[in-house]
């Protein structure tokens, strides 16, 4: 970080941000969810308040916080909504009602869109100011930049724009998810000034409301939301918001008439659309026409600014169906998703650290045979550290080019329109190989594209399931079966993350490249359960749900509570090595059932480590029910991905000391969180780890994140974080896990490079 990222003295310096408490009537034993993760996002808006963080990474994740927040607005608001209007007055594990709880959001949501709001006006905005980014206001602009910004609406937007009416002739307009648009109140006399009347002006205006009229001017989501200025050079950029441009030119659009009100808004429609799979002859038309419904589902949100005009805004709650408090007052912005396109600048001086994911060592080199070096042992990946480009999808070219290679099976949830995953397969099935791919319809908010993604891949001649009745397959597993001297022979990549070229950049995630028959055959097994009619219900190795995966996890639990009685006979030393231990990363954590027995494991003595970057459930450190219980997430650059689940497992009689090996028990990598739709309703797959590098490499994140006193936040037991602060004792705890294991990943490239070099030479020397 770069001293020019610090706010100088024109920017406020900090913003309160309180934990959120947690809903009056919670019981003592699990926490609201809802309230447990809008306390995640309240993590990811301390980012851009935090000065710690580079400049336009802090416009970045103002942004991220606004997306976060829309799409949890149109799922989990939108499914209470659709419980309240189904009369379902089923109460959560804490004991609230969705009538509750939708109260509880809001009186959580406001303070945080205050503190949103602050954070831009008074610290990111000046600061970006003093850093010659400038983000202006219509009154801020020269004459010259005025012109100019009068030009590009005549051109580029005069065009584009439609303002829709409201009268007897014109109905209520349809609004899309998340548009923006400015409500105008017109009347026929004059010309309008294309400005906001002063109060007074407003009042009279207002106080008598025949002969006003209603319409709409949508903001094209086509267009960048902030205009670059001409008058920007190389030392100062300067920018206009595009609703601003509109808003001072609504004249041109309304000749004749004069403009009484201007009142920004933006919409968002429910997501939570009732689907009916078991009724339904074809699952791609029911998630196409899945896509249609969404299109028109109810409004549950509508966002003005912190002034509004209150006949306005009554209009366009009758028209929606609203409640007023679903009515939310935005202070600054109304939308912070266009500050990516003020990220996306030339500022490298205001950013995180350039980072090119390394080549893992195992394949460092290009031309050696993939299937060989998998076979001399397991390849273990860590993204985005190593490239996901150099191993997960050159396992794939690998597989798509070779002629040995007679079947490729691949689970796709979500992948990115550049990946070389299609084109591969695409390849492979033209080649005459037999091509499997079960893409997942009924992922949200990518449906669309996976509906488009399904169909070109059976165009192409790929075999394409939808998927099975009822659940979501979110495992994330490619199967290539190959044809080879001693017979066939399966490999298999089972990892934490999608397939996705983008976000493995952006995402901590884990995979494994294994030709391990004991993991291979259940992994065949497992494909012939999602695209036949098998009903394998046993899986030795894997851990699969919804068949085996959470009786093997709590079979786990129950092991390490077996375990605590030697622990106990030995005394009991809370510093034991050998005392029975759970460490857990995941996203979220979530399952009932799972949590008590963490619970039961906790009072038996159990050390339990939970590594949640999301949402948590469970109360950690509460007497007598999860003492021996720690939580705490870590937020950064990188978005935490992977699921990592440590079993201590070692029922010993005497101690033992483990100081080579603090991590000597079962380590397991896959797709699944703690939460029971993970375990019930969706297909997932998790795999034990043996290779002893992999496990090492596993034991030094746990740890790294363990010690982190940069980026880590500790859980309370009333659901409230705080983040770490560094020991200047010990200042290379500072830097965070994700700096270290960038230092690590980048050590581990420079070493293995003389070698790597050494070899081509030797390899381009001529035979003699």
């Amino acid at each position: 970080m770069t001293t020019t990222n610090t706010p100088t003295t024109n920017a406020q310096t900090t913003i309160p941000l309180d934990p959120l408490p947690q809903p009056v009537g919670s019981t003592s034993r699990f926490l609201n969810r809802e309230i447990a993760w809008l306390e995640f996002n309240r993590r990811v808006l301390h980012e851009a308040i935090d000065e710690r963080t580079p400049l336009l990474e802090r416009a970045a994740f103002l942004a991220i916080f606004t997306s976060n927040l829309d799409e949890y607005v149109q799922k989990r608001v939108g499914a209470l909504k659709r419980q309240i209007q189904l009369d379902i007055a089923a109460r959560t594990p804490d004991g609230l009602t969705p009538q509750e709880q939708l109260a509880a959001i809001r009186e959580a949501v406001i303070p945080m869109l205050h503190a949103q709001a602050e954070c831009y006006a008074k610290l990111v905005r000046p600061a970006l100011a003093d850093q010659g980014v400038h983000l202006l206001t219509w009154d801020q602009l020269t004459a010259d930049e005025r012109r100019c910004a009068t030009a590009y609406f005549e051109k580029n937007l005069f065009p584009v724009l439609t303002p829709l009416a409201v009268d007897p002739g014109h109905p209520f307009p349809f609004m899309s998810n998340l548009s923006r648009s400015l409500g105008v109140m017109l009347r026929p006399q004059g010309e309008g000034s294309g400005r906001r009347v002063a109060d007074n002006e407003r009042q009279r205006a207002l106080g008598d409301q025949a002969g006003l009229e209603f319409a709409r001017v949508k903001i094209p989501s086509i267009l960048p939301g902030w205009i670059r200025l001409e008058t920007s050079d190389g030392n100062n950029e300067r920018f206009i918001r595009l609703d601003q441009v509109i808003w001072h030119h609504l004249h041109r659009l309304f000749e004749g008439m004069e403009i009484i009100e201007v009142e920004p808004f933006r919409i968002t429609r429910n997501a939570d659309v009732e689907r009916d799979e078991e009724d339904a002859e074809d699952l791609l038309d029911l998630i196409e026409q899945e896509l249609r419904d969404r299109r028109f589902a109810s409004v549950v949100r509508l966002e003005v600014d912190d002034d509004p005009c209150l006949p306005m805004n009554q209009f366009l709650i009758e028209e929606m169906g609203l409640q007023e408090d679903d009515v939310y007052q935005m202070p600054a912005e109304l939308d912070y998703t266009d500050l990516w396109a003020i990220h996306g600048i030339n500022r490298p001086d205001l950013k995180h650290e350039p980072w090119t994911p390394i080549v893992p060592p195992r394949l460092a080199d290009n031309e050696a045979d993939i299937f060989s070096v998998i076979r001399a042992g397991d390849v273990f990946v860590h993204h985005p550290y190593e490239s996901f480009n150099a191993s997960v999808e050159r396992f794939i070219r690998s597989a798509a080019s070779d002629p040995r290679v007679m079947a490729i099976k691949a689970t796709l949830y979500r992948t990115s329109e550049d990946s070389t995953f299609i084109p591969e397969l695409i390849k492979a099935a033209e080649r005459g190989k037999q091509v499997v791919c079960l893409v997942e319809l009924k992922a949200r908010f990518d449906e669309e594209r996976n509906v488009q993604l399904a169909q070109r891949l059976e165009k192409a001649g790929v075999h394409v399931v939808y998927g099975l009745v009822g659940y979501k397959t979110h495992t994330k597993t490619t199967l290539v079966v190959r044809n080879e001297p001693e017979g066939m022979r399966s490999y298999a990549h089972i990892g934490t993350g999608n397939y996705h070229s983008k976000t493995a950049n952006l995402y901590t995630d884990l995979g494994l490249l294994t030709c391990r028959p004991e993991l291979t055959q259940e992994l065949v097994e497992l494909f012939h359960f999602l695209t036949g009619r098998s009903a394998k219900s046993t899986f030795h190795h894997l851990l699969v749900a919804p068949i085996n995966m959470r009786n093997r996890f709590e079979q786990m639990i129950d092991r390490e509570i077996e375990h605590t009685a030697a622990w106990k006979r030995r005394g009991a030393d809370p510093d034991d090595p050998a005392r029975p231990r759970i460490v857990a990363k995941m996203n979220s954590l979530e399952d009932k059932k799972l949590c008590n027995r963490l619970y039961k494991a906790s009072q038996a003595g159990v050390r339990v480590e939970l590594n949640v970057r999301g949402f948590c459930c469970l109360r950690p450190g509460v007497p007598g029910l999860s003492e021996n219980i720690s939580v705490y997430s870590v937020i950064g650059r990188f978005l935490e991905h992977s699921r990592i689940y440590y079993f201590h497992n070692h029922p010993l009689n005497h101690s033992e000391q483990f100081t080579d090996n603090p991590y000597p028990g079962e380590f397991y990598i896959g797709s699944a969180d703690w939460m029971y739709r993970n375990l019930n309703n969706r297909v997932e797959c998790i795999t034990p780890i043996h290779d002893h590098h992999a496990r090492q490499r596993l034991a030094f994140i746990l740890e790294t994140a363990r010690n982190d006193y940069r980026q880590a936040w500790d859980m309370h037991p009333d659901g409230s974080y705080i983040q770490r602060r560094p020991d200047k004792a010990r200042p290379e705890l500072a830097e965070g896990t994700h700096k270290t294991l960038m230092k690590l990943y980048r050590s581990e490239a420079d070493t293995l490079r003389p070698a790597t070099h050494e070899r081509l030479i030797l390899r381009q020397a001529p035979s003699h």
